[in-house]
């Protein structure tokens, strides 16, 4: 591999780092979307919930004064007592009230599902990189750009599911959640899918041959064809 495409490999290489630090942060955290109910009382106790692919956190907070963001209950970061479960809400009727349980499990399920394909393919992008450096081995660089760029629209489908479900939670009637509002898991997941698909990209177009930086002067210096004189 010449010096100047290996720096733009370590480079492109160096950014998709980011982008997959970026989605294991999102994949651990339980801050994708936060909901709350409607709340206009203050100096009392009110119940706000925040949630990922694997886990469920429902808080309690005591309201002071309005929210300055308008978003309901909270924010999220006051004091209160909090009870996480790792998709328990799922199977316990008294925790799944106002929840949808079945049709909840079913998209976090598949969300996370298609979070571990997206992740799946980052180690086999990042293991065709790495091998890449050797001798000889610069068509690597071809199925790692297309491997990070499936695990960016991986990404994008998990995020997508994960935004149906909040919203048709919201939009059901048995809910008892109005106001939600997507936090930094949820950002982290995003900023990884613009990250990785921008990178595989790049590598692509890296993986690339190298044009000519003069086509016509590589024509005129090409030996003229040899003619056999007519008879």
């Amino acid at each position: 591999m010449l010096e100047e495409k290996k720096t733009k490999v370590k480079i492109t290489f160096f950014v998709i780092l980011v982008g997959i630090s970026c989605m294991l942060a999102a994949m651990v955290t339980d801050h994708w979307t936060v909901l709350s109910p409607p709340f206009d009382k203050f100096n009392a106790t009110c119940k706000t919930v925040h949630f990922g692919l694997w886990k469920l956190c429902m808080k309690t907070v005591f309201m002071v004064e309005e929210d300055p963001e308008g978003q309901g209950c909270g924010p999220i970061s006051l004091p209160g007592a909090k009870n996480c479960s790792y998709f328990k809400h799922f199977t316990k009727e008294e925790e799944a009230k106002g929840f949808e349980a079945k049709t909840q499990k079913e998209y976090n399920l598949s969300a996370a599902a298609i979070a571990v394909f997206s992740l799946a393919f980052m180690i086999l992008g990042s293991l065709c990189v790495v091998c890449s450096f050797g001798k000889g081995r610069d068509y690597l660089l071809r199925p790692a750009g297309m491997f990070f760029a499936f695990a960016g629209l991986c990404i994008i489908i998990s995020v997508e599911v994960m935004r149906n479900s909040t919203k048709r939670m919201i939009d059901s009637e048995e809910t008892v959640w109005e106001q939600y509002y997507y936090s930094w898991s949820f950002e982290c997941a995003c900023t990884s899918f613009v990250l990785l698909v921008f990178s595989g990209l790049s590598l692509l177009i890296i993986s690339m041959p190298q044009m000519p930086r003069n086509p016509w002067e590589t024509c005129m210096d090409a030996e003229p064809d040899s003619m056999e004189p007519l008879d």
